[in-house]
C-alpha cells in the first residue's frame, strides 16, 4: 500500500458536547500522553470563547485556578493539564481567546493593515484564529486543539469556522475531530441516556464538522447497546467510540483509553507509523501507588477560595492539590485533603481545629479576608511542630506571623490587609509602585479599608493597567547552599547551574528581568509568580537576626534582592515560598518543596503512631 506524503503538523480538534466540565481538557491531555508514547512530537492550544483578554481578571470562585506559563500567561486552569500530562513548558501562545483574537484584529485595522477593506468577522476574524492556532502549533508533530464551552453556545461559532477552513486548506486527512460528550443517567429510571449525545453530534454537523471519535464521558463503563444505538446516529464505526468512565484519579485517564487502542486507531487515521513502542511502566507504577498507597496522610490546606455558595470550591487550587497528589505518589502516600476557610479560625479555636492533621498548607490568595485565621493556622503551626508548607500568599503571611510573634513587631502586617500598619513587613516595592498612577493607587487602599469582596473584584478589574506591577512568570532564585530548600532542588535535580533553560528565557521579551544577576553557575532555580506584595527588604535583617531563615532570593537588575524562599532550622518542616511550584509539578517529576513536605508530615504520623 502506497502511503501518502506526510504533512506537519497533523490536527486534533477537541470539542465537547451536554454539559460543560465534561472534561475536554483532560481528555485532550490524555491523547497527547498517549501519541508521545508512539515518538510525536505534541502540543495543545486551548480556545476560551469569553471575551475576556485572558484569565487574569477572573476570580477563582467564578473560574477556577488561573495558570501561569514560564512567559507570565494568565491562562485557564485546562494549560495546567496539558503541561501535566505532555511533561513540557507551553506558552502563552497556546492559549487564544475571542478578547485576544478581536483585539489584534482592530488593532490591525485601526493601524492601517487591512488597507482600506470592510473588516468582518469573515475572513478577518476567521483568518486570525487561523494565524493564532497555526503559529502555536509550529514545530510539531501533532497539535490538539480543545475548544473551551460546548457544542451549540453562539461564542464558538467563529472558532468552528476557522477550524473547517484549516480543514480545507491542509486536507481531511491531516485533523481529526474528537466529540467528548457525556451519558447521563437518570436517578428515576437508572438507564444511561444518548439522547444528548445525539443531539450535540446534530449541532456540530450544523457547523460541517463530523466527529470522528467520540468520547463518552459517564460515571460507568458505556456498554455496548449504547455504543451501538450512537453508532447508528452517528454514522460512525463503533470501534471509534470510547469509553471514557469517572475514573479515582485523572491520571488513569491514559491508560484507559489505551485498553481501546485509541493511540493506534488515531495514527491509523492520519496513516502514520509508530515510531517507537510506548513504554507505560514507570507511568503506571505511580498510578498504581495513587490508587493503592502504603500511607496515608491528612493535610489541612487553609485558604481563602474555598467555598461558592452551597458547593466546594477545589478547583481554586487544582494545581496545589495535583502537586500534593504527585508528592504523594513519590512517597507512596495518599494526601487526603480537607480545604478550610482561613475565616474560620481564631487563636481561641485553631487547636481543636488542625490538631489531628499531620501537615499544613496555606496557598496563594488576595485581599484580607481570612488572613488573620491562616496567621493563626500558621502559628499553631509553627509553635507545634506541624509540618508547614506556605505558597505565595502562605510566604506572606507567615512573615507577618513571625514578625508579630517572635520578633516582637506589633501589628506587622501587609500593606495589602492593613495600609496603615506600623510595620509593613510585606509591601509593593518602590520600582512597583511607580507603575501605578497615584490616584489608581489611592483608591485601591481606600477600598481595601473596606470590602474584601469588592476590593478585589476592583483590583482584577484593573488588572491590566497595573498589571506592571504584578510579578508573572518564570524568576530565578539563588539558593543558600546547605539550606533544606536547596537539599530538596539538589536531590530533585532541579538545581539549574547551567542556564541552558534560562538562556532559552532571556531570548523572550522582558526575560532579562525576571532572570536577574545570577552569575553563571550559580545554584538557582526557576519558578513561577503571580503576585505584587513582596517582603520588604527594610525588615529583612531584623527578621533574619530573629531566627527566620530567608534561603533564597532574586537579584533584579537594580540590585534590589526580592525573598523567594523562607525556611526554620529548629523546626521538622517549616518551609514556604513566594513562587508557585505547583505549576511545575509532574506526576514523573514532582515539586520539591511537596516531596519534601508530604515526607515530613508522614514522618510525623509515624512517630506518633510509635
Amino acid at each position: 500500500m502506497r502511503t501518502r506524503e506526510q504533512t506537519f503538523p497533523k490536527y486534533i480538534v477537541v470539542a465537547g458536547g451536554v454539559i460543560s466540565g465534561v472534561g475536554k481538557g483532560l481528555a485532550t491531555s490524555s491523547i497527547g500522553r498517549i501519541l508521545q508514547e508512539f515518538g510525536y512530537s505534541c502540543t495543545a492550544v486551548k480556545i476560551d470563547p469569553y471575551l475576556n483578554y485572558d484569565a487574569g481578571t477572573m476570580r477563582p470562585t467564578e473560574h477556577g485556578e488561573v495558570w501561569v506559563t514560564d512567559d507570565g500567561g494568565e491562562i485557564d486552569q485546562d494549560l495546567g493539564n496539558y503541561e501535566r500530562f505532555l511533561g513540557k513548558e507551553l506558552s502563552r501562545r497556546n492559549n487564544l481567546t475571542t478578547g485576544q483574537i478581536y483585539k489584534a484584529v482592530i488593532e490591525k485595522e485601526r493601524q492601517g493593515e487591512y488597507l482600506g477593506q470592510t473588516v468582518q468577522p469573515i475572513p478577518h476574524i476567521t483568518n486570525e484564529i487561523k494565524r493564532r492556532v497555526t503559529e502555536a502549533s509550529a514545530g510539531h508533530d501533532i497539535a490538539l486543539v480543545e475548544v473551551g464551552g460546548t457544542i451549540g453556545d453562539y461564542e464558538n461559532t467563529p472558532f468552528f469556522f476557522a477550524l473547517k477552513s484549516l480543514e480545507r486548506e491542509i486536507g481531511k486527512q491531516n485533523i481529526v475531530y474528537v466529540l467528548v460528550t457525556y451519558l447521563p443517567v437518570p436517578t428515576h429510571i437508572q438507564e444511561m441516556k444518548t439522547k444528548p449525545t445525539q443531539h450535540s453530534i446534530k449541532l456540530l454537523s450544523e457547523q460541517g464538522i463530523f466527529p470522528d471519535f467520540i468520547l463518552c464521558r459517564s460515571k460507568s463503563p458505556v456498554d455496548e447497546v449504547r455504543k451501538r444505538k450512537i453508532e447508528t446516529y452517528a454514522n460512525i464505526d463503533m470501534d471509534y467510540i470510547i469509553s471514557a468512565p469517572d475514573v479515582e484519579s485523572v491520571y488513569s485517564i491514559p491508560l484507559n483509553f489505551e485498553k481501546e487502542n485509541i493511540g493506534r486507531k488515531i495514527l491509523a487515521m492520519f496513516d502514520l507509523p509508530e515510531r517507537k513502542e510506548p513504554d507505560w511502566a514507570n507511568y503506571s507504577t505511580l498510578v498504581k501507588r495513587i490508587l493503592n498507597p502504603r500511607e496515608t496522610i491528612r493535610i489541612a490546606m487553609v485558604g481563602k477560595y474555598v467555598t461558592s455558595g452551597d458547593f466546594s470550591l477545589t478547583d481554586a487550587y487544582v494545581s496545589v492539590n495535583q502537586a500534593l497528589e504527585h508528592a504523594g505518589a513519590a512517597n507512596d502516600t495518599k494526601v487526603q485533603i480537607d480545604w478550610v476557610s482561613g475565616a474560620d479560625f481564631n487563636d481561641s479555636n485553631v487547636s481543636d481545629g488542625l490538631s489531628a492533621y499531620d501537615g499544613i498548607l496555606v496557598p496563594g490568595a488576595f485581599g484580607s479576608s481570612g488572613a488573620e485565621g491562616m496567621i493563626a493556622a500558621i502559628r499553631f503551626a509553627r509553635e507545634s511542630n506541624i509540618p508547614y508548607l506556605g505558597l505565595c500568599y502562605g510566604l506572606q503571611m507567615a512573615v507577618v506571623e513571625y514578625a508579630r510573634n517572635v520578633c516582637g513587631l506589633a501589628r506587622a502586617n501587609s500593606r495589602e490587609i492593613d495600609p496603615n500598619t506600623p510595620h509593613p513587613v510585606i509591601d509593593i516595592m518602590d520600582l512597583q509602585r511607580a507603575v501605578i498612577e497615584p490616584t489608581v493607587w489611592q483608591a485601591w487602599r481606600a477600598i481595601s479599608q473596606q470590602i474584601d469582596l469588592v476590593a478585589d473584584n476592583w483590583l482584577n478589574s484593573r488588572q491590566h493597567q497595573i498589571g506592571g506591577s504584578m510579578r508573572l512568570g518564570a524568576y530565578a532564585a539563588r539558593l543558600m547552599e546547605g539550606s533544606l530548600v536547596f537539599r530538596l532542588y539538589q536531590e530533585s535535580g532541579r538545581l539549574e547551574s547551567d542556564r541552558s533553560r534560562m538562556d532559552r528565557l532571556r531570548m523572550q521579551p522582558g526575560q532579562a528581568f525576571r532572570l536577574g544577576r545570577e552569575k553563571p553557575g550559580a545554584p538557582v532555580v526557576l519558578e513561577r509568580h503571580r503576585h505584587r506584595y513582596e517582603v520588604s527588604p527594610a525588615y529583612v535583617e531584623r527578621l533574619e537576626t530573629g531566627g527566620l531563615v530567608f534561603s533564597g532570593y532574586h537579584e533584579q537588575a537594580d540590585g534590589n534582592r526580592l525573598m523567594e524562599f523562607l525556611e526554620l532550622r529548629e523546626h521538622p518542616y517549616f518551609v514556604a515560598t513566594q513562587a508557585h511550584p505547583e505549576f511545575r509539578s509532574r506526576l514523573e517529576e514532582p515539586a520539591p518543596l511537596f516531596v519534601g513536605f508530604v515526607r515530613a508530615a508522614l514522618e510525623r504520623k509515624n512517630s506518633a503512631r510509635k
